[in-house]
């Protein structure tokens, strides 16, 4: 017979005090408290709105409104769980009083997914490189690699390629931004010359002359351009289903994009790491060259690659900054955030957009309501692009809920 769990600890509101007063951040749900000290920075509705709430009962705040947590979020809360209260927390307000003595009731449907992860039990083994398991994991795949946790993964046995799958957020901006103000500044002075002619590879008496006045044009163009592609592969590529039977399109959609919904606050895989980047870019640059004079198709690659860094860089926000409540970053966090714990799979049926929007798939869904619905969720995890959503959850965000049931209706 199985050796019996050990017994909770347990905590007087003295105690827990003291704790708040050092600067850590305890909530309860009930009796139950969770200690979210480690998680405020990433938590998906912002630090500052756990901050708020630290020392009460969020039971409320789990169930709405203005929304209701994600059975991924309230199992990723358990994750921080770290005993029981004793008796009553002072200053009880009579109705929390009530929740606290009432006990905590959940889904029957959900209630044997709230626990923690057995990391030894769980369908891949943690101590070595997951992308050589994650093939066999056949139809429980795309169920896996939903439930977010919060360590972080190592794809590869090899030290060195590891090494390279990872990367520091700024390193994109120290690479990159060079590159583009360079290209930016050679090929505005080739335009500028006035001997740049379009179409003269298959005709010279129909060829139109590229003055540099279009450089901005041709900047901007690249911007969008890379917007819409991102949006794209994000959509019909990233977020395809992989066929259960084949083990090369399960490790190939985790290598892409799955490993980073599988841990969302890995900070090492938050941007795309300069040597694969590498290979990519030149791609582009190339099949550009291919079809566009070398100035022209220049100055839109140099936009696209600034578009590219931005992207990367509003993406690490997202994760792990924390946006004033009310401004359009804390919408896109908002919406980022259901992105990865609520509708992951909202890629799969989802219409087009009506219009191209800026630097990131996020905006796209803001407008359409891809990412929404009646059950939000902001983060939530399995024990982690995210566990547990926002508290106060998209607190500033109703009006948008109300355009998401219109688009969903």
């Amino acid at each position: 017979m199985a050796p019996a769990p050990p017994p909770a600890a347990s905590f007087s509101p003295s105690e827990v005090q003291r704790r708040l007063a050092a600067g850590a951040c305890w909530v309860r749900r009930g009796a139950r408290l969770y200690d979210l000290t480690s998680f405020v920075r990433h938590h998906p509705g912002g630090e500052q709105l756990l901050r708020a709430r630290a020392g009460q009962d969020i039971s409320a705040d789990l169930d709405g409104p203005p929304h209701r947590h994600s059975a991924n979020a309230r199992r990723w809360l358990e994750e921080y769980y770290v005993g029981e209260l004793q008796g009553d927390p002072q200053g009880l307000t009579e109705s929390e009083a009530v929740a606290t003595e009432e006990p905590q009731k959940t889904d029957p449907a959900i209630e044997p997914r709230l626990k923690e992860v057995d990391w030894d039990k769980d369908l891949v083994d943690w101590r070595k490189p997951l992308l050589w398991q994650v093939g066999h994991l056949g139809e429980k795949y795309d169920e896996w690699v939903h439930q977010p946790v919060t360590r972080p993964i190592r794809l590869f046995h090899s030290d060195f390629i590891e090494y390279l799958s990872k990367t520091v957020w700024y390193i994109v901006p120290i690479i990159w931004v060079p590159l583009v103000l360079y290209l930016s500044w050679s090929y505005y002075h080739t335009l500028a010359q006035g001997n740049v002619r379009l179409f003269s590879t298959f005709t010279t008496e129909y060829s139109v002359q590229v003055p540099g006045s279009v450089f901005p044009g041709l900047f901007v163009l690249g911007v969008f351009m890379w917007s819409l592609l991102e949006y794209v592969i994000h959509r019909f590529l990233f977020h395809m289903k992989p066929p259960s039977d084949s083990y090369y399109l399960i490790m190939l959609h985790f290598l892409m994009h799955g490993q980073h919904h599988k841990a969302p606050f890995d900070g090492s895989r938050l941007v795309f790491p300069p040597v694969p980047a590498s290979l990519m870019i030149a791609c582009f640059y190339i099949l550009l060259r291919l079809l566009l004079p070398e100035a022209v198709a220049g100055t839109v690659f140099a936009g696209g690659l600034l578009g590219y860094v931005l992207y990367d860089m509003t993406h690490y926000y997202l994760h792990f900054g924390s946006p004033h409540k009310g401004s359009y970053l804390y919408s896109m966090k908002t919406y980022h955030g259901k992105h990865h714990f609520a509708h992951q799979k909202s890629g799969e049926d989802a219409p087009s957009p009506p219009s191209l929007s800026c630097l990131s798939i996020d905006l796209f869904d803001n407008c359409r309501g891809a990412h929404s619905g009646p059950d939000t969720v902001l983060s939530t995890g399995y024990t982690h692009r995210a566990p547990f959503v926002s508290l106060a959850g998209a607190g500033g965000c109703a009006e948008t809920d109300k355009e998401i049931h219109k688009w969903q209706r």
